[in-house]
Order: C-alpha cells, then structure tokens, then sequence
C-alpha cells in the first residue's frame, strides 16, 4: 500500500519557529489544524504538551476535530472557523471558546446555549474583503454590530477577514486597512475597543516581513505555512520553516515494456488520458509502471514525482507512469516519491487506501 510520510518532528520544528516569530512581533496566532481532520495519531505524534503549551489556540473547520483535541487537552483554547447555524449552537459552545460568525440568528442561538451552560461565547465577526468566501458586507458592520454586541453571553471578540482561499484575492495593504477601518468605526460608535482584528492567514505572512500590514492586524489563523512550510501567495518557503514535511512514497506493482500508443478503438467516453498518441509513435515501446494509488486518493495536478517520469494516465486506484528505457532499472516493489502541496496532503490524509507513517 502507499504510504504518506510525515516528518513529524520538522513539523514541530515549524510550529516553535512560528510560535516565536509571532510573539516577537506581538500578534497572536491560532493552528488551524483542519488538515488533520482530528487525527488523534496527529495530536498524539505533533500536539504534545510541549508545543501546544507554546500555541494561544488551536483552530478547526470540523466540531469533531476540536472535540477530539479537547479530550486530550480539556484546557486548550480552542476556536470554530466556519459559520455556523443555529441547530449546532450547543455543539459549538461545548467545544469552541471563540467562533467565526456571519449571522445574527446563529449569534443569537450561540448566546442562548452560552446561557445555558453559563458560560461566555466569543465571537469574531467576518467581513467580505472581495474573495467571496464567509464574511458580511463591510457596509454592513455597523448595524452587524449593534445587533449583537449585548447578547448577556456572547462577547465580540474582534471582526476578520478571509482572502485568498476561493478565488485567491491576496492579501493587500488596502483591503487589510479596509478592515481596520471598520474597527476603527466600531470603536468610534460604540465606545468599545475590540481585542482581535484577525486578518491574516498564511498567504498574509509576507506583508509582515514587508511591513506592509496594518498595525491592528494582531490575530493570525495559520495552518499551511505551519504544515508545509510554505506561502501560498508564491508557493515558496517562508523563511526558515522546514517545506519538505510530506511526501507520497507509492510502490511498483508492475512494470512492463509496453506499447507507448494504446491499441484498438478508444472509447471517447473514457476519461483517462493517453499520451504519444501520433503515427510515428505506433511501433515504439517503454517501460510502464503501475503505482498503487489513484484518483481516489489525489489528484496528477497535486503532486510531483522527485525524479521527472512521463505520466501515462490514472484510474480510481492505479497511478501510470513511463520510464522510458528505465535507466534507473528500478524493478517490482520499488518506491516512487512524490512531493505534495496542500490540497494532496488533505486528500491523501482522508483516504482510507493510503498508509499514514509518522517518522
């Protein structure tokens, strides 16, 4: 079976070096450890008590993964990152101290299950800075605002943003300041001066190293750059973080010397891909290798083998590969290593048919 491998102490490396870079520049920060889904190995293997006492919270996109974090650590600060409903206020209230909301009847059923357990809910108001994900009209925040701010047990921690993740708007100085403007309004109107203006995930951290963030900004929710080590505004290393965290170890099921054109009428139905397919290629043959993994598993466009192999075409659990001559004479049972970004850790991690090796 393929297998994931994940360094877990280069991992730990990058959440110290984060916890510290944040704290010399006096922002606060929570792990947003969805791409773990929960995992309790992850929290076992990488929460160990000597880092999660170095992180101020730890956040999730799933009630599971935090409630599955809170069994470990009772005391953990923990945080909900996606809107929420109504139906799942007490759910949210028993395992988020602090949560990201976009809707008055929600925050109004978050306060009710908060008076229930007599406790204080926090809330971080979301703002829409034009990526078009979670977050209210920014015209809106005042009256948001005003609906919300004397719930007897909800307390608005601060308002956020979220840029970058669906339509890949980056973060800027000028859309950045449109949400310190909005505290500024706030605090203005209401007297009141918020904690948090939570506007930076990964694909911010280059505006700090640029000084080029706003100053308010002081609460960041970062979870690639932590795992992977990089920013996703460029795809490169940010700073001295470890970016070789992962890898797809996937084995050699068969490999044979093959025709390099497929035989025979092609169904145009099918949705695998072939490669060579002109007339000059119809007598040439090459080393094929099957790889035990497949589209059920991750996608081609999410990964890259560390030697460069011609992809052939995949299926819902096998990888196809052409070594040509096969000059590294590699033979059944050997391994192919493949480099990950993001989105085929997350895949690779939910698949049931793919080993997880924490080293």
């Amino acid at each position: 079976m393929a297998e994931l491998i994940i360094h877990s102490e280069k991992i730990k490396e990058n959440l110290k070096y984060l916890s510290y870079y944040f704290e010399t520049h006096n922002i606060a920060w929570s792990l947003i450890t969805k791409l773990f889904s929960g995992d309790k190995i992850f929290i076992k293997t990488i929460l160990t008590e000597d880092i999660i006492e170095k992180i101020p919270s730890v956040g999730d996109s799933r009630l599971m993964s935090l409630r599955n974090i809170r069994a470990v650590y009772p005391d953990v600060k923990t945080i909900y990152i996606n809107p929420s409903i109504a139906e799942h206020a007490d759910d949210v209230v028993t395992y988020a101290d602090i949560s990201l909301n976009t809707s008055i009847t929600t925050i109004e059923a978050l306060n009710e299950a908060a008076r229930k357990k007599n406790v204080i809910h926090k809330i971080i108001i979301m703002v829409e800075l034009g990526d078009l994900r979670e977050g209210i009209n920014n015209e809106d925040i005042l009256a948001f605002y005003k609906s919300v701010f004397n719930l007897s047990h909800i307390e608005v921690l601060g308002i956020g943003s979220n840029l970058g993740c669906l339509f890949g708007v980056a973060p800027t100085p000028e859309n950045l300041m449109q949400l310190s403007l909005s505290k500024t309004l706030i605090s203005e109107k209401f007297n009141t001066d918020l904690k948090f203006l939570s506007g930076g995930t990964s694909i911010t951290l280059p505006l700090i190293e640029n000084n080029l963030i706003p100053k308010e900004i002081n609460h960041f929710r970062v979870g690639e750059a932590a795992f992977l080590g990089i920013c996703p505004l460029d795809g490169k290393q940010f700073k001295e973080l470890n970016t070789d965290t992962f890898e797809l170890h996937a084995n050699i099921i068969e490999l044979q010397v093959k025709n390099v054109v497929p035989g025979g009428i092609i169904n145009a139905a099918h949705s695998s891909e072939t490669i060579h397919n002109n007339e000059k290629n119809n007598n040439v043959r090459s080393y094929k290798a099957i790889l035990d993994f497949g589209l059920l598993d991750v996608s081609k466009s999410d990964i890259e083998a560390e030697n460069s192999f011609l992809y052939v075409g995949a299926t819902s659990d096998m990888f196809v590969i052409d070594l040509g001559e096969n000059k590294e004479q590699y033979k059944l049972g050997d391994k192919i290593k493949f480099k990950l970004n993001y989105m085929a850790v997350v895949r690779l991690l939910n698949s049931k048919f793919i080993d997880k090796v924490y080293v």
